[in-house]
């Protein structure tokens, strides 16, 4: 039975690179796959936590580099996927994780947070996949991931374009399952409840909120805690492995029964 389930589960000899990877869930994740054999290329904007992060993974005996990437840039993207193909031969998988958001209603939005929100959440994924898919194409299929969010699927306040976002990647990633599955490439969202990452504890102090109560109303739900990076890293390593051979366009929530009320 071990020897099926770890095969299931196995990425060895697999590269899989993850955007927003420095810290949270991106992070998280890097971890957990690179504990399951994969080899991570880890991309974010923060050049200093990119490092580190490339380095901690690298402590635990697997090969990770890190490529300073704005998913924004259309330039970026390109010459960023060139770098980690140059760098580990392929990509097998991609977590299009990198997100921000700004808690603030329609009127009090400008365009320049609106314009930043969707471009990391939403435009950061088609630019990767768009250079991506190609080589997964040559190389016979591949794996995608987008992160969504339990308000993909619900309206939340003071959240307009991360709420106008994240319903986006719920049905680009429809989408691309449909147009790519005879490439052999599967596409699939983990929509995650409130994690206990650096993004959740900024929502609070954006909205002006104490940081201890702004937690402890995110974590009021049925299973009564926040959750946490490895929660959503082992959504992803489903995605990510054989586990889920026969599952593409498909939306999982993870976030401790949140949406179930």
């Amino acid at each position: 039975m071990d020897n099926i389930i770890k095969g299931l589960l196995s990425l060895s000899g697999k590269v899989a690179m993850i955007s927003g990877a420095a810290s949270g869930i991106g992070f998280g994740t890097a971890v957990r796959l690179a504990e399951v054999g994969a080899y991570i290329a880890l991309l974010d904007i923060d050049e200093s936590k990119g490092k580190e992060a490339a380095e901690k993974i690298k402590k635990i005996g697997q090969k990770a580099e890190f490529f300073r990437c704005d998913v924004t840039s259309n330039s970026d993207c390109k010459e960023t996927t060139e770098n980690v193909i140059k760098e580990f031969g392929k990509i097998d998988i991609l977590f299009n994780n990198a997100g921000v958001t700004r808690r603030k209603n329609i009127v009090e939005l400008n365009e320049f947070e609106w314009d930043l929100v969707t471009g990391v959440s939403l435009k950061g994924i088609y630019l990767l996949s768009h250079h991506v898919i190609p080589h997964m194409i040559k190389n016979g299929g591949g794996n995608i991931i987008n992160t969504g969010s339990g308000w993909s699927l619900r309206g939340g306040p003071k959240a307009v374009s991360y709420c106008a976002a994240k319903g986006g990647v719920i049905n680009l990633t429809r989408a691309m399952a449909i147009d790519h599955g005879k490439h052999n490439i599967r596409v699939n969202c983990v929509c995650p409840g409130d994690v206990d990452t650096p993004l959740l504890h900024a929502e609070a102090a954006q909205l002006g909120e104490d940081d201890e109560d702004f937690i402890i109303k995110a974590a009021d739900r049925p299973i009564s805690r926040l959750g946490t990076p490895e929660d959503i890293a082992n959504a992803v390593l489903f995605f990510a492995s054989n586990m889920s051979a026969w599952v593409t366009g498909s939306i999982l929530v993870v976030d401790g029964g949140g949406l179930a009320g």
